[in-house]
């Protein structure tokens, strides 16, 4: 495969998990704010390690709408969700003899509506319905991928990308969010906000799943155990790993090859595989985070020079 294949494919995948993960993640934080947490609005810009961007962008109009603003329509922010969408687009539109109709015409529907929306009068737009509507018709294309596309190297680079990018967005939001609800790191600590909690599982749709695997209340150290070592949990931080893995293992059997890449991805999830959550706060989870991100930018980097030219 034509290492531009691999990167508009890899990169499609990572934008199109960027706006899904993007708007998953504004829903919850317009909740938080009801509930007066002013200090919600920078604390989600830090996930994209974009806060100096943020208060740039800043309008008179308040924190909350000055937010939602910058990470929906601010074509200057790469992450924010029509830059990401577009960007997908145009990556997908290169490559649509690797995708199929069905991946293709979902794409462009969400573009379509996505650009219609902002066209018209923006004072008047309701952000609310266009956040739902990339989340649910980011999933529609990912399903269109899971069921339509051929079992090859196209498919690896795409999820790749999109796992790669999760995993990421994951262990983001569980290491900003965690120190807003306990800056001292002590997920024991006395005082627990029920709601706050909740909207963390919220972040990556798992206030349901919480409830089926431990049949408790809420609890910092197991939120932090299901976002992070849950395999099981198709957002954690061990699943994404693991397929970023298996993707990276069949891409060296296809190409008959292997590299830092793929040492990278392997010791990553083995990482995650042999953790333990008592440990990890042990180790100070920040500190956990914050290596286990930094790693997962230099596993994107290798990706680059491995495959795609970088």
């Amino acid at each position: 495969m034509l290492s531009s294949t691999a990167k508009n494919l890899y990169w499609m995948g990572r934008y199109l998990q960027r706006a899904k993960s993007t708007a998953r993640l504004i829903e919850a934080t317009q909740r938080m704010a009801l509930q007066s947490r002013g200090e919600e609005a920078a604390g989600v810009a830090a996930i994209f390690g974009m806060e100096d961007e943020f208060r740039q962008s800043q309008r008179q109009g308040g924190r909350l709408a000055s937010l939602i603003d910058f990470l929906v329509m601010d074509e200057t922010n790469p992450s924010s969700i029509v830059a990401s969408i577009g960007a997908a687009r145009r990556n997908a539109r290169e490559e649509r003899n690797n995708i199929t109709v069905d991946v293709w015409e979902s794409l462009n529907a969400l573009w379509l509506e996505l650009s219609g929306r902002l066209r018209g009068d923006r004072a008047v737009l309701d952000r609310g319905a266009l956040i739902e509507s990339v989340k649910k018709q980011a999933v529609m294309i990912f399903g269109a991928a899971q069921v339509t596309l051929l079992r090859d190297e196209a498919n690896n680079f795409l999820q790749l990308g999109a796992f790669l990018e999760r995993a990421d967005n994951t262990a983001g939001i569980l290491d900003v969010k965690f120190h807003l609800l306990r800056p001292d790191g002590d997920p024991r600590a006395e005082g627990l906000d029920y709601f706050a909690w909740s909207e963390l599982l919220a972040c990556i749709g798992a206030v349901r799943t919480y409830r089926r695997i431990y049949r408790s209340s809420l609890d910092p150290m197991k939120i932090a155990d299901l976002m992070m070592l849950r395999r099981d949990v198709p957002r954690s931080v061990h699943h994404c790993l693991w397929q970023v893995d298996l993707n990276m293992g069949e891409l060296a059997d296809a190409y008959g090859t292997r590299g830092e890449a793929d040492r990278l991805a392997g010791e990553l999830h083995a990482r995650l595989r042999y953790a333990r959550i008592d440990r990890v706060f042990e180790v100070g989870l920040a500190k956990f985070l914050g290596t286990l991100r930094g790693d997962i930018a230099t596993l994107n980097d290798e990706i680059g020079r491995q495959f795609l030219l970088d």
